[in-house]
């Protein structure tokens, strides 16, 4: 029997990161999931994959805590790495509205964190295995729409990191991808969401799957349409 794929998935606790930990469960992929604190739920999924899932821990928004991981996961070789992890805070208010901490806050978790958590695990990453994180269609500055002013920008900012990422390595045999997954149910999303997360998250697995290992950046929903920029 061929060895299993690997992935690790940042962000794992609940909502989209832990569906799409059980999601590769299910398609036979070995799976690393982190989560900031203990997770019941994810416990619950560890029981019915025993032999797929292993569990870790990490703080994104500490440098020292993703260090740390780094340092525990040194010898492994992962075919993906896929970066969940994200907050929203003040999604109704501006610029002069919005407690400045908020902003800090997302920015840090939701585009800085991964980054700094993408360039520290490359080295580990198959040379021809997928690079990904979790972005969001409001990320795209040409659709802007004027919602979730601040959230949004965070989105953008974690797009322009990517692009920058994959431009200093233009001969690069892996897949870098930023995924949109739709507006979902989740406590993030909020009840007035479009999707559940049983309706988007199989096309989400489904597009990294796809995409594995084909080289190159890509901006994509969950549907594998290409996102304007």
């Amino acid at each position: 029997m061929p060895p299993k794929n690997t992935i690790l998935i940042i962000g794992a606790s609940r909502g989209l990161g832990l569906a799409l930990t059980e999601a590769f469960c299910q398609r036979g992929w070995h799976v690393i999931a982190t989560t900031r604190a203990p997770s019941a739920a994810l416990d619950e999924v560890a029981q019915r994959f025993p032999a797929s899932l292993e569990a870790e821990r990490v703080d994104l928004a500490e440098a020292t805590s993703v260090q740390a991981l780094r340092e525990r996961l040194s010898g492994r070789s992962l075919d993906m790495l896929f970066v969940n992890a994200g907050i929203a805070k003040s999604i109704t208010a501006t610029a002069s509205t919005a407690p400045q901490q908020d902003f800090l806050d997302m920015m840090l978790v939701n585009a800085l964190g991964p980054m700094r958590l993408i360039e520290l695990f490359e080295p580990v990453v198959a040379p021809h295995g997928t690079i990904a994180a979790m972005s969001s269609e409001l990320g795209s500055i040409t659709q802007n729409s004027g919602a979730w002013d601040l959230y949004a920008s965070t989105k953008a900012a974690l797009n322009m990191l990517m692009k920058c990422f994959a431009a200093r390595r233009p001969h690069d045999g892996r897949a870098m991808l930023v995924v949109a997954p739709g507006w979902i149910r989740t406590d993030m999303g909020g009840d007035e969401a479009t999707y559940s997360i049983e309706e988007a998250i199989p096309r989400v697995v489904d597009t990294l799957e796809k995409n594995h290992g084909r080289p190159g950046l890509r901006y994509v929903d969950r549907f594998d349409a290409t996102l304007p920029w």
